[in-house]
């Protein structure tokens, strides 16, 4: 096993310079980069003196008529563009900026902000704990709810009670998060009926001041809102996949057989089918969690006014801020691949049948 975890590690390596590659070559070949919109501001501040020549303070260059090869930037000094690109590090070719950023990477300097005047370590922090919050909470509350649910809906396959579930899970996953979440603004955040819970942020304002169970409380009363919100639409999808895992386990023959021998359904249930059917459950757990902590819940951080880093990324991805873009994604690529390599592991924990190394052989 550890050998297996031993090359799994090394498979990091290449895994994550194919994704930073090809998604450096995909941001750099974007228009409006960082560059782009200095000039666009320079332009605009040039226009709204008055006229379009004059002198910008800072850059110690005339805004003439020289040439520029970028959009919009004709009627700019050469020297000052070449000052631009100089501060934004655009004076070097593409592949030398790439082999700085990774020589960067491999030192865990992952460079500041072009906009926000910060390190993007100390934004990733700043933002982490409303992405820990929602993707955390969420995910655990998903896997509460769902796993349950799906094995009573296995046991009761083709019952009253299976028809009525799948029924609500299915409005359930119909309904996008985001509209999930306006409906619950709209009745319980003061929309249109009820004002039970806050609108915005993940604390209150007297936060420091409350006791520790208020503290508590207060965190869970903001969150209540935007978890439901993330789990409503995304629950029928995993309560469906325990439900079809055990199906498809309790009608094999072992469990007849174990059935014959005397064992009661609870004991045939949860001492031999569970330990097969969760197998698929638990490759699953990478990808849920990543996609709730990270991207999932973009949507609910805008309508319910959380600054997390879903939002981040987005807004770097749309001012071409890619210090924040490549580092967020250098960060979480990494934090995704080792979540997988514990979920194999797991694999393991939940059936030590299971060898990976003599797959490998």
């Amino acid at each position: 096993m550890l050998a297996y975890i031993f090359r799994r590690l090394l498979l990091i390596l290449p895994t994550l310079f194919g994704i930073l590659l090809i998604n450096f070559i995909i941001v750099q070949a974007a228009p409006g980069g960082p560059v782009e919109q200095m000039i666009a501001k320079l332009e605009g501040f040039d226009a709204a003196a008055g006229g379009a020549t004059g002198r910008i303070s800072g850059g110690g260059s005339e805004v003439s008529g020289g040439h520029s090869n970028y959009r919009g930037g004709q009627g700019l000094d050469p020297e000052l563009v070449a000052e631009i690109e100089k501060m934004y590090g655009f004076d070097k070719s593409a592949p030398e900026r790439f082999w700085i950023m990774l020589k960067n990477y491999a030192q865990l300097d992952f460079g500041e902000s072009f906009f926000r005047n910060a390190k993007v370590t100390d934004l990733i922090v700043e933002k982490m704990p409303v992405s820990i919050s929602l993707g955390l909470w969420s995910t655990l509350i998903m896997y509460l709810v769902s796993i349950p649910l799906g094995i009573a809906k296995a046991t009761r396959h083709g019952s009253a009670f299976d028809v009525w579930t799948s029924s609500a899970i299915i409005v359930g996953y119909a309904i996008p998060a985001f509209l999930f979440a306006i409906l619950l603004i709209v009745v319980f955040a003061g929309g249109s009926y009820y004002d039970w819970f806050p609108l915005r942020g993940l604390t209150s304002n007297n936060f420091d001041e409350l006791s520790w169970g208020g503290k508590i409380l207060d965190y869970f009363w903001h969150l209540a809102l935007p978890v439901s919100a993330l789990v409503i639409g995304n629950f029928a999808t995993l309560t469906l996949l325990t439900k079809n895992s055990f199906l498809d386990e309790i009608n094999k023959q072992y469990v007849v057989t174990a059935r014959a021998k005397g064992l009661s359904r609870t004991g045939v249930l949860y001492g031999h089918v569970f330990r097969n059917a969760m197998l698929l459950i638990i490759a699953g757990f990478p990808s849920a969690f990543i996609g709730m902590f990270f991207t999932g819940s973009l949507m609910i951080e805008v309508i319910f006014s959380l600054d997390g880093l879903g939002l981040l990324s987005f807004e770097s991805a749309l001012n071409r801020d890619y210090p924040v873009v490549f580092g967020s994604l250098f960060i979480f690529t990494l934090l995704g691949l080792l979540v997988k390599l514990i979920g194999d592991i797991t694999y393991t924990l939940v059936d030590p049948r299971i060898d990976f190394e003599s797959r490998e052989k």
